[in-house]
Formats: C-alpha cells, structure tokens, sequence
C-alpha cells in the first residue's frame, strides 16, 4: 500500500511539473494581457537599445502577432502613407508609452473582462515620475487574445489609436491619389 501511494504521488507531482512547464511554453497570446505584456517588452527593449534601437510593437514583425487583423491593417495602411509622403501619419505618439518618448517604471498590468472574446487591459507605469495608464481593447481572433485599440489620455480625454488611423490621408496609393513627395 505505501509503494502505491509513493507511486501516486510521483505521478501526481510529475503531472504537475508538466502541467507548469506547459504552461510557460504556451504563446503570450492565451489570455487577454499576454500579447500587451508582449508589446511592453519589445517597447522596454526598444527604450533600453543604444544605437540601432528595435523596431516598435506596431511595425512589422511584431505587430501582426500583438494586433487583430483590422488594427494591423491600419497601422500598415500609415506606414504606407508615411512612406509615400515623406509625412508623419496619423500617430504623433508613442501609443504604448502615451507620449512622444517615456520610460517605464512600475509595470503592472490589469484584465476586464468585458464579454465573450473581448476584454480590456490597463497597462499601468510610471514615466519620468507620472502616473501613465494605457487602455488595450482585446479582441479573440484567430485562436488568442489580439490588441484591437489602444486607447491613450491626453489632457483627460482618450484618444483612440484606432480611430486616429481610421481617418482620411490627403493622398496615397490607397486613396486613388498619388502623393507628391
């Protein structure tokens, strides 16, 4: 009777250990702040580079991965403008620092669920001394959770990263319209 109970609780802790190992292989993108925790380390790489620095969350080859199918599409319609143009597209800022430059100090992170598919998350630090909260809307798609707006506060009104990007462009191969650079 004792050797079955060793036994048991041999394969009751190996199912454990697998059980975690699993889940610390698992992609970032199985619960809702997995693919913002994600951004938030690319943008604290990008931060901590000397020289060449990383390219940011919303530029390839991260922003596929990190935001839903329709978000990508427009950050990807900007930089086809910015590069047609020679102009700074509709994004002035950093939208994961909620500036033009910021550091990131005190990370922590918040999850809403809001209803089936869809939450939010609060991506909470401090920058140069301030309080900064940035507001993910999570989207479920294609099997994980995707960023599917980004909602910044600029002098207490939010600002929507996706509704920036919906805006009309003055010209570019997407609107019929060549740009004169």
């Amino acid at each position: 009777m004792r050797q079955v109970l060793r036994h048991l609780a041999l394969a009751l802790a190996l199912t454990g250990l697998f059980a975690a190992l699993a889940v610390s292989a698992r992609a970032g993108d199985d619960v809702p702040r997995g693919p913002v925790e994600d951004a938030y380390a690319i943008t604290i790489r990008m931060l901590a580079a000397k020289g060449k620095a990383p390219p940011p969350a919303w530029r390839p080859p991260h922003r596929d991965k990190l935001m839903s199918g329709s978000l990508a599409a427009l950050f990807a319609r900007d930089d086809l403008y910015q590069d047609e143009s020679g102009d700074m597209g509709q994004i002035g800022a950093d939208p994961f620092l909620n500036g033009q430059d910021g550091e990131i100090r005190k990370l922590s992170f918040d999850t809403i669920p809001v209803a089936a598919g869809k939450a939010t998350v609060l991506a909470n630090f401090r920058s140069f001394g301030k309080a900064v909260v940035v507001e993910f809307r999570m989207v479920s798609e294609n099997g994980g959770w995707r960023i599917d707006d980004i909602v910044n506060q600029f002098d207490g009104k939010a600002y929507s990263i996706r509704e920036a990007l919906s805006q009309p462009y003055d010209c570019g191969s997407f609107m019929n319209k060549p740009c004169k650079r």
